[in-house]
């Protein structure tokens, strides 16, 4: 017992607020599987939805912090992971600017019918956005699953301090953190998960949204400034 207390200790620590090196992995992460989808340095491994590349402009990278500009002329949309993931822990630190939104997607691909679509890790200015008294019962704020299943207690950072979210994914059940507190669990193959389905804007989606078996990881563009570092990955199917 001993011992699964501290291999569970370990992955949660991988995921905390670091005041290690940014964008860098301590030997006992790498050992651990953990992989890092930003070098903190460019986009390799990202690209543009439905594309080969990644944007050329509307993203910035300085002192190894991933930026979505705020709305201008040339918005460079959303970006994707190269890889698909299935069964996962992923770990990623972002920060807010007042009245900013954005998200980050997870299982995301094409449907047959309903288009691109992942599921979403809100990312919200829940004072000053108004999407926040939107959907249902604060289903669109942070570290909801979003216009889905609302977040319950929770401690979001001031803006313009760093939070740190995390998203682990195993089989059909997915739980959503935030600072280090769960706020959301669910079982994609439950009654449960199906009601709420059929209550969200992805009501049409073909198949059920959130069926897939993998998909890509997406940060988004909302064109509003929300910056991201710290972003890793670890194999869960092995």
């Amino acid at each position: 017992m001993k011992r699964i207390v501290f291999l569970l200790f370990s992955v949660f620590c991988a995921c905390a607020l670091s005041a290690q090196s940014l964008n860098t992995l301590t030997p006992k992460e790498e050992k651990q599987g953990w992989v890092l989808l930003f070098n903190g340095t460019n986009l390799d491994g990202w690209t543009s939805v439905g594309k080969n590349v990644p944007p050329t402009n509307g993203w910035t990278v300085e002192d190894g912090i991933l930026t979505v500009n705020k709305k201008g002329e040339k918005r460079g949309g959303d970006i994707i992971t190269k890889d698909e993931y299935s069964d996962f822990d992923l770990c990623f630190e972002f920060r807010l600017t007042k009245g900013a939104n954005s998200g980050v997607k997870y299982f995301f691909t094409k449907y047959d019918e309903g288009g691109w679509l992942g599921q979403e890790f809100q990312v919200l200015d829940d004072d000053n956005h108004p999407d926040a008294k939107l959907g249902r019962d604060g289903n669109r704020k942070t570290a909801s699953l979003y216009d889905m299943i609302p977040a319950g207690k929770k401690q979001l950072n001031p803006i313009g301090e760093w939070n740190q979210g995390r998203v682990v994914a195993k089989g059909n059940k997915v739980t959503h953190y935030l600072n280090g507190k769960k706020t959301v669990s669910y079982d994609r193959s439950s009654e449960a998960y199906k009601k709420i389905w059929e209550m969200s804007k992805y009501k049409k989606s073909k198949p059920m949204f959130g069926s897939v078996k993998q998909g890509h990881i997406l940060l988004q563009d909302h064109a509003d400034e929300v910056s991201f570092r710290n972003i890793k990955i670890r194999n869960l199917s092995k």
